[in-house]
């Protein structure tokens, strides 16, 4: 599948998205809570949930993060497949 580079590029523009990254590349999958807790306790951010989640739209329409639905929660997923098919092409 080929991602769009622009949209890659422009959503690892923003630091916060970056750190969204870092927390879901540790845990691989968060609800929007935990999600929002681990920002502001660990990164001291003062964030809302909302504007997290506009982040978050921003990193899926890259195809960074996935959500699904699982029991009566929502959880964001992170999609390293973009940023391997990137790199991939570069270092090879």
């Amino acid at each position: 599948m080929e991602w769009d580079k622009d949209a890659i590029f422009k959503a690892l523009g923003d630091s916060t998205r970056r750190l969204i990254l870092d927390e879901l590349s540790e845990r691989n999958e968060m609800t929007l809570y935990e999600l929002t807790v681990r920002l502001i306790m660990k990164h001291d951010l003062a964030i809302s949930r909302q504007a997290i989640a506009k982040h978050l739209s921003a990193l899926e329409g890259a195809g960074l993060v996935k959500s699904e639905k699982k029991g009566k929660f929502r959880v964001v997923i992170f999609n390293k497949e973009p940023l391997k098919n990137l790199l991939k092409k570069w270092i090879e």
